[in-house]
Parts: structure tokens; C-alpha cells; sequence
């Protein structure tokens, strides 16, 4: 009876896996946009000069001369050009579309295994996959998510038990992010962290250090005063009443491991295996062509100002992101308003995560996919505690039914095709965003080898992606002085761009031939009556100007 109650459990299981995958994938194509995003433009660029000149650490797109290129992400770079040329735009699009249905079923799957619950990581799934719907675009960030998601599952699974192909599965990680994304390698080793500082801090309080010091007092009391028997006779008495005093410790500090208040600290010995892995994945930094630009780019980028200045890297304003806030709230209300328990390690993971999230919008991701075990442990806890899991278990039931497996599926059909119905109308690139016509007109009017032209940062990869030597572009870090000593053309694409110098100065230091920006750009503002500027070219939304330099 007990084998044929665990295969009907088993096969409902394996019904509603296959449901929730087929669900989460119809979710990731209805999400997915069609647009391209800017950085892709340049990626598909950087992809094909690899394959002509290999990394040879110089820029090749932009008309400054002698800039050195870091190539942070050369491998994703020219993974995403073989796709360009064997399916175009659409075979972006299509990569676009797999790699969020990898993310959402791996994120799925990751949480089913380390909660041990089906329907609440599939519910956290698809609000994950909606709140980061503005990150799933093509850039090399999409690739990194599914394996900072795979990186959760391998160390987890280590800590469990310690097989090989996990430790193997975290070294790979470790290679192909200092391959696919250098920016963001060093993260790879932030999500060790919580694991070794809980470890470290048992450590710590398991040495009893306080009495260990009177102990080791005592004994060299009694080397002092050997020739006193008394003497030693109380000195013995005390070393074994510290023996015994740390004998009820430990097996007190045992008992309230086993039933905290609160906060659950686990010593797994595992954790200097853990460590081991991560002292060997650092030195995977150095198998890359880039040299030691892995341990070295963030701290440049960090060291300059383009994060300050790039919206993705502003700070967080929660008022202003309210599914964060409710989403904080919620975390912190279970915590404190109802007496579930936490590990520390999670505890140090999710604080860790809102301080990222704080202070960059950018890492708004990490905090939705990273945190999302954490938030499933929450909600089971709470099921669990307050008896609502017998309710969970019949949602189950009906949904791995004919009708509920029919209705469900019908029900994300429906969803997924609402959420698709606006893009029909979508084109790969945007002409209200990127010059297309503008970009024609140069190239059969003008002479770019020998032109000058000054664009703004937002379009200039999809200039550099059509051939036309640029002033600036999206790969900021390229035009500061942190990566190109003595460049400031990032500072002074801000300066004119927001009349915070005076533009005419800087473009003679520039020699600037021809001027392309927005019509409602600050800039265009003065361009449009300054006599010594002639219109070259209009339509809705750009302008192209030349300059009389005599």
C-alpha cells in the first residue's frame, strides 16, 4: 500500500513538474521582447572584429585613436555573432527567448530541490521572471543569471553532500563567467560569503576561548608550583570544573542549535571544502586571454564616475520601485511578526542582497533570483507553521488533474498571448530610438573615414554597429581615464550634452566635422540657431548637423 501511495505521489509530481516547466516557458516567450536592446548592438560588432583581429586589447569602432579595449565579455560577444550570422536579428531574438526559458525553468527546479515544495517555488517563478522582465533583453547579463541560479544549486548541494560534480559544476561557473561576463566574476565569490561567515562564527563561538585561556592558565600554574602539591591539587580542581563547565555549554549551545529562537546556525564541515573550491576558482581568473583584467575591472569601474551617471547603477530609490518595497516588507514582516526561523546564512545572503540592491538598481536582479530560495523556506515555514499545507497539497492535486492541467494550461496560454500581442508590431530595431535613416543618409552622403561626427551615448552602438566611427558609446568604462589614461570623453559627452561646458570649446578640442543628436536635445536647442551649423539632414526625431570648422 505504502509503495503504491509513493508511486501515485511520484507521478502527480512528475505531472505537475512537466506543467509548471511547460507554464514557465510559455511565461519567458510571452516576456521576452522583440526590440533590441543597445548593448547588443555593439556585441554582435565586437563579436566580428574578434574573429578578423582577435583580442588585441585595442578599440576598433571609435574614430579616437589609440583606446585600449578591455573586451569584459569577448566570449558572449562572439557566441552572440555566430547566432547574428546564422539567423540575423531573429536569431537573437530566438537566443533571447532560450535563455530566459533556461533561466525560469532552472530557477524552478532550483528551488524545488533545495525547498523540497513544488507549488510555491513555481508561484515565485513567475513573479521572479516578471519583476527582472526589463533585464531579460540580449546581453551577457541573461547568461550570467542562469549561472549565478545553477551556483546557488552546486554550493547547496556541496554543503549537502559533498559530491565531486558539484565541486566541478562551481569551477565551471567560476571559468565561464571570467570568460562570459569579466564584470561580474567577482560576484561569483560574494554568494560564498554568507556560507563561510556562518561557519566562521561557530567556529568562533564553539572555541570557548574565554575558558580555554583560564584553562591553559591553570596549567601553567601548575608547571610553576610543582613542588606544591596543594597548590596543584587546586589547580586540578579547577581545570576539571572548566572541563565540565565546557561539557554543559556545548551540550546546551547543542540544544538551542536544535531549537533556536529565531536565528538557526548550522556548522557544516563541508564549509572548508567550500572554501578549498573558492581558493581554486579564483585562480580560474587567469584562464582567459584578457590577462588579469578579471581582478582588476570591477575595482577600475568602481573607481570612476559612469556609475555614477548610468541609470542602471544609480541607487535604489524604494518609493519609486514599489514591488521591492512590498516585497521587503513582506520578508521583514514574517520575520518579525511571526515566529519562523531563519538560517544565518540566509539571513547574511538576503541583508547582503538589499545592501547591493541599495546601492545599485542594476543588482535589483540579484535580489529577486538569489533571494528567491530564502523567500520559499520563508513561506513553507509559514504554511507549515500555521497548518496550511494540507490545502497546498489538494491545490496540487487538482492541478495535476485532467481539468486542473487543462485549466492552467489554457489559463498561462491565454496570459502569455496577451503579453505577446503588443510586440506583433515590434521591429529589431527602434527608429525612435536609433538613427536607422539617419545612419543610411551618412553612409551614402558622407565620407566617414575622414569625418568627426559627435553622437550621444544612447545610440552610438548602433552607429558603431552600421560601420560609422563614434564619439562615445554604450561601452562607457572604454572613454574614462580609469581603462584609457588622460580620456575624458565620457565626462565631456556629459558636459555638452547637459550645456554643463561650453559645446563649441570642446568640439574645436575635439575637431568635430558633424553633429548628430535628437531634436529635443538640449544640445540641438543651440545647434538649430547657430549659423556656423548646417542642417545636413532631418527627419522626426534626429538631426544631423555639419560643422563649419574654418
Amino acid at each position: 500500500m505504502k509503495n503504491k501511495n509513493k508511486k501515485v505521489v511520484q507521478r502527480k509530481t512528475l505531472i505537475f513538474n512537466i506543467l509548471a516547466i511547460i507554464c514557465i516557458i510559455l511565461f519567458c516567450v510571452g516576456i521576452a521582447p522583440v526590440t533590441m536592446q543597445n548593448d547588443t548592438y555593439y556585441t554582435v560588432k565586437i563579436g566580428e572584429s574578434i574573429l578578423e583581429n582577435g583580442i588585441d586589447g585595442k578599440d576598433h569602432f571609435s574614430w579616437h585613436e589609440n583606446l585600449n579595449y578591455e573586451y569584459p565579455h569577448w566570449l558572449y560577444d562572439v557566441i552572440m555573432y555566430f547566432i547574428y550570422t546564422i539567423g540575423g536579428w531573429t536569431g537573437i531574438y530566438i537566443s533571447t527567448i532560450i535563455f530566459a526559458c533556461l533561466l525560469g525553468v532552472i530557477l524552478y527546479l532550483t528551488n524545488v530541490k533545495i525547498c523540497k515544495s513544488h507549488i510555491v517555488p513555481f508561484i515565485l517563478t513567475i513573479g521572479a521572471i516578471y519583476l527582472i522582465k526589463s533585464y531579460i533583453t540580449a546581453r551577457a547579463q541573461l547568461v550570467t543569471f542562469i549561472l549565478f541560479v545553477l551556483e546557488i544549486f552546486f554550493i547547496e548541494r556541496f554543503l549537502r553532500n559533498r559530491k565531486i560534480g558539484y565541486a566541478i559544476g562551481l569551477l565551471l561557473i567560476s571559468l565561464l563567467m571570467a570568460n562570459l561576463h569579466v564584470a561580474v566574476w567577482p560576484f561569483f565569490f560574494v554568494l560564498f560569503l554568507p556560507y563561510v561567515a556562518e561557519y566562521l562564527i561557530c567556529i568562533v563561538v564553539d572555541l570557548d576561548l574565554i575558558l580555554k585561556i583560564k584553562k591553559l592558565t591553570y596549567i601553567v600554574r601548575k608547571k610553576i608550583f610543582f613542588k606544591k602539591p596543594e597548590k596543584i591539587k587546586q589547580l586540578q580542581t579547577k581545570i576539571e570544573q572548566i572541563n565540565t563547565q565546557r561539557e554543559q555549554i556545548k551540550q546546551k549551545r547543542e540544544e538551542n542549535r536544535k531549537h533556536p529562537y529565531k536565528i538557526k546556525i548550522e556548522r557544516n564541515k563541508n564549509i572548508k571544502y567550500l572554501i578549498l573550491i573558492m581558493l581554486i576558482a579564483a585562480l580560474l581568473g587567469l584562464c582567459t586571454p584578457l590577462g588579469t583584467t578579471p581582478y582588476t575591472y570591477l575595482i577600475d569601474t568602481m573607481q570612476g564616475d559612469t556609475t555614477e551617471n548610468i541609470n542602471e547603477h544609480l541607487p535604489l530609490t524604494l518609493i519609486n520601485q514599489k514591488d521591492i518595497l512590498v516585497l521587503l516588507i513582506v520578508v521583514i514582516a514574517l520575520l518579525m511578526l511571526t515566529d519562523i526561523k531563519i538560517k544565518l546564512r540566509d539571513l547574511f545572503m538576503f541583508g547582503g542582497l538589499v545592501i547591493l540592491a541599495l546601492m545599485s538598481r542594476r543588482q535589483i536582479s540579484m535580489l529577486i533570483l538569489i533571494g528567491m530560495p530564502i523567500y520559499c523556506k520563508l513561506i513553507l515555514a509559514f504554511l507549515k507553521k500555521y497548518k496550511c499545507m494540507d490545502d497546498v497539497n489538494k491545490i496540487l492535486k487538482e492541478m495535476t488533474g485532467l481539468y486542473g492541467f487543462c485549466i492552467t494550461l489554457c489559463i498561462f496560454v491565454i496570459v502569455s498571448t496577451n503579453m505577446y500581442k503588443p510586440k506583433l508590431d515590434d521591429k529589431y530595431v527602434d527608429e525612435s530610438s536609433y538613427p536607422v535613416q539617419a545612419c543610411d543618409y551618412i553612409l551614402e552622403n558622407l565620407d566617414i573615414s575622414n569625418m568627426r561626427i559627435y553622437n550621444e551615448y544612447n545610440y552610438g552602438s548602433y552607429m558603431l554597429y552600421r560601420g560609422i566611427p563614434v564619439f562615445v558609446d554604450s561601452r562607457a568604462d572604454l572613454y574614462t581615464p580609469e581603462f584609457n589614461p588622460g580620456c575624458t570623453v565620457f565626462d565631456d559627452f556629459l558636459n555638452i550634452s547637459n550645456i554643463g561646458t561650453y559645446y563649441e570649446n570642446k568640439f574645436d578640442e575635439y575637431d568635430i566635422t558633424h553633429v548628430i543628436c535628437f531634436k529635443n536635445a538640449k544640445l540641438n536647442m543651440f545647434l538649430s540657431r547657430n549659423y556656423e551649423y548646417k542642417e545636413l539632414y532631418s527627419d522626426d526625431r534626429f538631426v544631423i548637423y555639419e560643422r563649419d570648422v574654418v
